[in-house]
């Protein structure tokens, strides 16, 4: 039961800013997690800490190490990123606006409203407090926008809505430390960064963005101060106060002594203001030049410098993002990628790649901007996900969601490759057919359709006589026949796969057919409605309902055990009843209701405890033995009961993000207002009018005109779940996505059969004495990975039949998961293979006997082996001709 958080699929990117570190690892803000999406090798994964709400800043290290998250609350996580490890809680007074880090890991700029903070970054030490504040720069006029450090890390420019840019000296220094102000924008600034000499690598130039569409490009003037005189850096005398000379000045810093010793002077005029000693806040900066991106009247929402390309990348309100070339200003490229307002853009380290995010379509783009091709092109459901579905080999996962598409998921890397957009409404269901080459899904715009998943099209669409809204999906185990139950007239419809024809119309059921599943040994339908019943089906004798079995409430879905023999049900009161469906008798009954219960919505005028809304199960899934089931609903919980003993094994908690409602079991007082929670209150402000900055997930169609489901502000539920075959993954379709679970044994010391005498060494003895099959049965009692799969390697390609036939019964399991892994990793593949099959040769009977209790573990190296076959028939096919000629050619030779 030694389930963890593994991945989050479904919204590859929902707000927030993005940041490419190491050039080819990608981070982006998804609710209240951070995704990681390696570039290179094409696999993004979830990092396994959550935020206290919706994350809107993120900030990584230079040398890659750390992440510093803050959310809309203001909370931050400083996260190890090799360990993916919290190491680090604290909290900013005020909401951020910009973080960076310095260029050489050692500072953390934070924007926080008009105030800029200087924080000392954290390291590896073990400190009681390792955050420490050490300046606070309290210029500007309004809430600060962008932050850039300058190469050496002793400047730092600070745009501000108060349409200025603010450069800043952080080293202690004599004489004023008043920031220069570079003015003249009509509109708040996006961005500001610092130029640098190619040569000397000093910064020569800033360049300042506005949000109207404006660049100012600022030349700074050799060796000169702002009021026009050379070298001398001191204030102005003041009168009635004597000169005084700091001991150990440094000479660079006055001219004047270097011309009055003895020592030769140099020439000013050949360095610039940095090396000649004058701070850049003190020196001349001029206008150099003002360009426009004409594309008014939309507003710059993003932008990006590469300092070593000098670029410029810009993206705007609808959809079109610019690539220039400074200081000319030559355009390069200018493409729209969608109509909606780009909130992020940013460069890679060696600038050949560019990030883009769309908040509101919650898209994510890679764009290589020589070839002009895309690296990475993703983008999640709009609205919510309502049913999910595993391929039989588990390697795939279907989606249906409210923004009427079905989008198929690769699981090992976390990537769709490709979205059916052809349905008109919401779809409701999906489900593989058991050749894993087609998907089948049903909408609420009255039809099923029938999708390729080798061609990538829709061959077939199932429709009724009338308009019909589907709610419920399912095939018979031979693929012949296809039902869906409706929403409406409460009919359950039958078609021919083969032919696409209406065979038939089961009628008797009184209210929505919510829950439909064919028997995975029989032709037997069950389905469930609203009328307080489950009716089974035989379909292929067309008897009608072969029997009924009536509940005391609503019954809102219907599953089978994988073998068949049982069939479990939920019902309104909060109940989950199992059946045995060839007798008719009800065998258990599990009261979950304080199992699921929890969470108190803003517009609830009860508590949690006495409120009786969503105490109850709306998707049930048997585990692959049919040992447990897992349930979900209206609630942040998912629960995992023991069928046998009727007793919960584990709760787990989907989401902690409490800027979802339903998460908070109490509700702060101090956050009731006479106009309603604080929380619920429309207050935005005009500066986000071009666009949305973070995507909103609610239900569309479904509601009044005009009204908005909780005042716009999304529930924590879970809509379905669904185990892989192999057993070792489920998923869960929540308000966050689509949530993957899998068995997490890295961590896990978990022996079989331990005594004083198994140890590691006794195993190293064993292999030492040339004793393989002694050291593989030690090895399997300790139940220690590395172990396992060192002893495989020992063994004798010729020794294979013999000790795969003197292996216990007890470990045949454990040794098929192991095979299963190594095939996914290791090259020695008919290695593996063979000792797969002397194994299954030798322990056939016994196999075939507890198939049950061994099918994760066949479901696993069933799936490893396809996988392989796969790989390996795509690079022969593709290699057909060259290995024919090969083969021809050697035998002339």
């Amino acid at each position: 039961m030694n389930f963890r958080f593994q991945n989050l699929l479904g919204a590859p990117y929902r707000g927030g800013n993005a940041v490419v570190a190491e050039n080819t690892v990608l981070y982006s803000p998804v609710g209240n997690r951070v995704a990681a999406t390696d570039l290179a090798k094409s696999q993004t994964i979830t990092l396994p800490f959550e935020a206290s709400s919706n994350i809107a800043r993120i900030a990584v290290s230079p040398d890659g190490n750390f992440l510093l998250a803050v959310d809309d609350a203001a909370r931050a996580l400083f996260v190890n990123l090799r360990r993916r490890a919290v190491l680090h809680r604290m909290t900013f007074k005020r909401p951020v606006s910009a973080i960076r880090f310095s260029p050489d890991g050692a500072l953390i700029a934070v924007g926080l409203g008009k105030l800029v903070q200087i924080w000392r970054s954290p390291g590896f030490r073990k400190e009681f407090f390792p955050f420490h504040l050490q300046r606070t720069l309290p210029d500007c006029a309004a809430a600060v926008t962008a932050l850039d450090w300058s190469p050496d890390s002793k400047y730092l420019l600070a745009g501000s809505k108060d349409l200025t840019v603010r450069l800043f000296c952080l080293q202690r220094s004599k004489g004023s430390n008043k920031p220069f102000l570079f003015l003249g924008h009509r509109e708040a600034i996006v961005g500001a960064f610092f130029g640098t000499d190619k040569k000397t690598n000093r910064v020569c130039k800033v360049y300042t963005v506005s949000r109207d569409g404006a660049i100012f490009t600022w030349n700074l003037e050799e060796s000169r101060n702002f009021d026009g005189s050379r070298g001398d850096i001191s204030d102005p005398p003041s009168p009635g106060t004597p000169e005084q000379r700091p001991p150990g000045r440094n000479l660079i810093e006055n001219p004047v002594e270097l011309e009055n010793d003895d020592i030769k002077p140099m020439n000013l005029d050949a360095l610039n203001a940095e090396e000649s000693g004058i701070p850049l806040h003190r020196a001349k900066w001029e206008l150099l030049k003002k360009d426009f991106f004409m594309q008014s009247p939309e507003k710059l929402t993003a932008c990006d410098y590469h300092r070593e390309l000098d670029m410029v990348v810009v993206g705007f309100s609808h959809g079109v993002f610019g690539l220039y070339q400074m200081p000319d200003f030559v355009c390069i490229h200018l493409l729209s990628i969608s109509r909606e307002k780009i909130t992020t853009a940013v460069f890679n380290k060696l600038g050949n790649w560019l990030t883009f995010g769309c908040a509101k379509l919650g898209q994510l783009l890679v764009w290589e901007w020589r070839s002009e091709s895309y690296i990475l092109k993703q983008q999640g459901h709009y609205y919510d996900v309502n049913c999910i579905a595993y391929s039989p080999d588990s390697q795939m996962l279907a989606t249906g969601a409210d923004d009427n598409k079905v989008k198929v998921w690769t699981v090992s890397s976390g990537f769709c490759f490709i979205t059916f957009s052809e349905h008109t409404n919401a779809v409701t269901a999906v489900h593989f057919m058991a050749n894993n080459h087609c998907l089948l899904s049903a909408s609420l715009d009255g039809t099923v359709r029938a999708w390729d998943l080798f061609r990538y099209r829709n061959f077939r669409t199932f429709t009724t006589p009338s308009p019909r809204q589907f709610v419920s999906l399912a095939s018979d185990p031979s693929g012949e026949v296809i039902c869906a139950g409706t929403l409406d007239l409460f009919e359950i419809f039958v078609w021919s796969m083969k032919t696409g024809r209406l065979l038939d119309v089961l009628g008797g059921h009184e209210g929505p057919v919510h829950g439909l599943m064919f028997s995975p040994t029989n032709a037997v339908l069950a389905s469930s409605s609203w009328d307080k019943t489950v009716r089974l089906w035989d379909v292929f004798e067309g008897k009608g309902a072969v029997e009924t079995f009536p509940h005391t409430h609503d019954v809102l879905t219907v599953v089978y055990r994988p073998d068949g023999k049982q069939l479990a049900s939920s019902t309104l009161d909060g109940q989950i009843h199992f059946w045995d469906p060839i007798d008719g008798l009800l065998m258990y009954t599990i009261e979950g209701r304080r199992d699921i219960a929890g969470g108190r919505l803003m517009t609830d005028r009860r508590s949690a405890a006495t409120s009786s809304s969503g105490k109850y199960f709306t998707t049930l899934c048997y585990s692959a033995d049919g040992g447990y089931i897992l349930a979900g609903g209206s609630s942040k919980y998912i629960c995992m009961y023991d069928v046998a003993d009727q007793v919960l094994l584990r709760r787990f908690q989907i989401t902690r993000n409490l800027s979802l409602d339903g998460v908070l079991d109490f509700l702060n007082s101090k956050r009731m207002t006479d106009a309603g929670p604080l929380d619920l209150i429309d207050d935005e402000n005009s500066d986000v009018e071009e666009g949305i900055d973070r995507q909103t997930r609610q239900k569309i169609g479904h509601d009044l005109p005009g009204s908005m489901a909780n005042r716009g502000r999304p529930v924590v539920r879970t809509k379905c779940l669904n185990i892989a075959p192999t057993g070792r993954c489920w998923a869960a379709a929540t308000t966050e996505g689509v949530l993957l679970y899998s068995v997490d044994e890295s961590f896990v010391f978990d022996p079989t059969d331990l005594d004083i005498d198994v140890t590691p060494e006794a195993v190293d003895e064993a292999l030492a004495e040339d004793q393989p099959q002694r050291a593989l049965v030690l090895s399997l009692r300790l139940n220690e990975d590395s172990l396992i799969k060192k002893c495989i390697f020992a063994v004798n390609p010729a020794d294979i039949p013999a000790v795969s036939s003197s292996i216990p019964f007890k470990y045949l399991q454990r040794l098929m998961e192991a095979f299963a892994e190594l095939l996914e990793s290791c090259p020695h593949l008919e290695f593996i293979l063979q000792w797969s099959q002397e194994l299954c040769k030798a322990h056939s009977h016994f196999i075939q006997q507890n198939s049950r209790s061994l099918l994760p573990a066949l479901k696993s190296l069933q799936k490893a082996i396809t996988k392989m076959h796969q790989d390996l028939t795509d690079t022969c096919s593709s290699n057909e001709y060259l290995l024919r000629y090969l083969c021809s050619s050697g035998t002339k030779i």
